[in-house]
């Protein structure tokens, strides 16, 4: 089979936060999910750990100051450079999150649209303005390279308009963005984790025709596995004690109490069964 019918994704992982069973897990996912020849490229600035199979190649630096006072993760602008290491010039390419969970068929992720069309997730948590969510999005490599320009620069101003830097690729990109059909990608806390407070008897649902299931903001798919919000309490703790917790009967996943109370979450099986290499 020829390059061209190579399918190549990408992610990017930097930092403590995630460690190498993140990126050997999702080359699991993806392999068990996807037809055809692919390619996992990690860009990283640590590839210890991480298995042969992942072309790890070094992480870019961002090429400017790194915005302050903002959230969002602006060192995936890299992506939108005239070139990136690893990926085919003029070629779509399909970047996953690490704290995401393949549940699903990818090959309709490749086919949708034109294939110089920019694919992202709707971001759910304000629908009402179209904004995109970039956990899971296709773009042509090279296609947009203005976006990573414009950054540099004004990196600072930029963060300080649009805050995330998924929101600023929502309206930078030329012609605009597209958006995954509805059901394909979905969003662990807003589309599968019941309501508070059903949430403390009803485990996390699959939506029907999910494919694959992001965790923007938290809980990562480790710690949901273990029946928990994060690391700052221990894994599979009973109703109860979480609700006592608030009162200070014990450690706090938030330092707000509403926050705490609200953030409870069961072990949920489906996630254990598909978050592996």
């Amino acid at each position: 089979m020829s390059t061209a019918a190579v399918k190549q994704l990408v992610c990017v992982k930097w930092g403590t936060m995630y460690g190498p069973e993140y990126v050997n897990r999702l080359y699991g996912m993806v392999s068990r999910h996807i037809t055809g020849p692919f390619r996992l490229v990690c860009l990283t600035d640590d590839r210890s750990g991480i298995r042969a199979e992942v072309e790890c190649l070094a992480l870019p630096e961002l090429g400017c100051p790194h915005p302050q006072r903002t959230m969002g993760k602006w060192r995936k602008q890299i992506l939108w450079g005239a070139t990136v290491p690893g990926l085919e010039t003029g070629k779509p390419a399909l970047f996953i999150d690490l704290d995401s969970v393949i549940v699903g068929p990818l090959d309709d992720y490749f086919r949708v649209g034109d294939p110089q069309d920019v694919y992202v997730a709707r971001n759910w948590a304000r629908p009402l303005e179209k904004l995109g969510q970039t956990s899971v999005f296709r773009f042509p490599v090279g296609g947009n390279a203005h976006v990573l320009e414009d950054f540099r620069a004004d990196p600072q101003g930029i963060a300080d308009k649009h805050g995330f830097e998924q929101h600023y690729v929502t309206h930078a990109v030329t012609g605009g963005v597209k958006f995954w059909p509805e059901a394909w990608t979905r969003h662990f806390r807003l589309h599968c984790l019941p309501p508070f407070p059903l949430r403390y008897f009803m485990t996390a649902r699959l939506p029907a025709g999910t494919r694959i299931v992001t965790f923007p903001g938290g809980p990562n798919p480790d710690d949901v596995i273990e029946g928990r919000w994060n690391k700052r309490v221990p894994p599979r703790r009973s109703r109860w004690a979480h609700v006592m917790a608030t009162f200070g009967g014990g450690a706090r996943v938030d330092d707000n109490w509403r926050r705490h109370l609200q953030r409870y979450v069961l072990p949920v099986a489906w996630i254990a069964a598909a978050w592996r290499e």
